[in-house]
């Protein structure tokens, strides 16, 4: 691994282009966030039942995917990423694949479901690491570089 390689992302260009990500997966992903109402037979009560349900899992699913292709196949970036001038590429410098884009992707999902313990821990990580990897970054061999 040894030292970082020159142009490296700035930690603060990867925390605004990571916001200005976040912010566009919640616009789209809002319609399937909204608290809906589902009916059920409450047997103890002899009657229907109002219980929510929050359609997280779709929204989830929207966010993956916007990450996982986006890096894929727009050379490394989301539309964050290329708004603030960084892309995601193999440790060696070549582009990203679909695989490694996957990969990536997938972890940075499983620590964010870890009570949001794992996500902000995964996040934390570019602040100690010498070549400004996160926990995903370090998964999926990949770093982030000024595009």
């Amino acid at each position: 691994m040894g030292s970082p390689p020159p142009g490296l992302a700035g930690r603060w260009r990867r925390l605004f282009a990571g916001l200005l990500d976040w912010l566009i997966v919640n616009v789209v992903t809002a319609p399937f966030t909204w608290t809906s109402w589902e009916y059920a037979w409450n047997g103890a009560r002899g009657g229907w039942d109002r219980y929510p349900v929050e359609h997280t899992f779709a929204a989830g699913l929207v966010a993956f995917l916007y990450f996982w292709l986006l890096h894929a196949f727009w050379n490394g970036q989301t539309l964050g990423k290329k708004a603030f001038g960084i892309r995601v590429v193999q440790e060696n410098g070549a582009r990203i694949g679909v695989g490694q884009a996957a990969v990536r992707q997938a972890v940075m999902s499983a620590l964010a479901w870890v009570c949001c313990v794992g996500l902000l821990i995964d996040l934390a990580w570019i602040l100690f690491d010498p070549r400004k990897q996160a926990i995903h970054d370090k998964v999926a061999r990949t770093v982030v570089v000024m595009a």
